[in-house]
């Protein structure tokens, strides 16, 4: 069978998610049809989702405003799997430490908008992440930090000393920006791994 997987495309790296998410699908085995989340509707056929980041108070009232919001939560609590990047982590979060962040509360944790820096301190780090053999090349920009996880919220990775991986439940929040590159195992690791992976329609016989 093959899934429907949906990128939020309110803003941020919807193109290079979408690749991600089919490089992943390949090297899984699972036949995936990538589709742009832009208005209410589209999300509960969705078996996969990904939300990516951006500028994190414009994609929270855009979501709001296009009636995506509520359809996201019912995707969490229906335990289908959904990847939160950098901005996207913000928003998914219990607590955005800002105000202006109206947060969804599907990953219980709290974040620090910016904590890595501006724009020109990005970098690219080798991170040791939770399930994966080898580091991963994270990328860095404007990059939110963890500044504190709930019970039975799992870390994933951390850079120094600090989390920036994180699983709860079927969400897996990343401070980083797996998208921009072409190593698609935290794709791979967020949406087809695990036991939600279980949970997901068999692929046809």
């Amino acid at each position: 069978m093959t899934l429907r997987a949906g990128v939020v495309a309110v803003q941020g790296d919807v193109s290079e998610h979408a690749d991600a998410l089919r490089r992943a699908s390949e090297e899984y085995g699972r036949e995936a049809k990538v589709v742009e989340v832009r208005t209410e509707g589209t999300v509960p056929d969705c078996d996969l989702l990904v939300m990516p980041g951006g500028e994190s108070t414009t994609i929270s009232r855009l979501l709001r405003d296009e009636g995506i919001a509520e359809e996201i939560v019912a995707h969490v609590e229906a335990a289908k799997p959904l990847l939160a990047t950098c901005a996207g982590l913000i928003v998914a979060a219990t607590d955005a430490g800002d105000d202006r962040v109206e947060t969804l509360g599907v990953a219980d944790v709290t974040v620090e908008r910016n904590a890595f820096g501006r724009q020109k301190d990005s970098f690219e780090a080798p991170l040791d992440v939770a399930g994966l053999d080898d580091p991963f090349p994270a990328v860095f920009i404007r990059a939110p930090v963890i500044a504190d996880v709930g019970e039975g919220v799992e870390v994933l990775a951390e850079w120094n000393g600090r989390p920036v991986a994180v699983r709860d439940g079927p969400v897996v929040g990343t401070s980083f920006h797996p998208e921009l590159t072409p190593d698609s195992r935290i794709h791979g690791l967020a949406l087809f791994e695990s036991e939600l992976a279980e949970r997901l329609p068999a692929p046809d016989q």
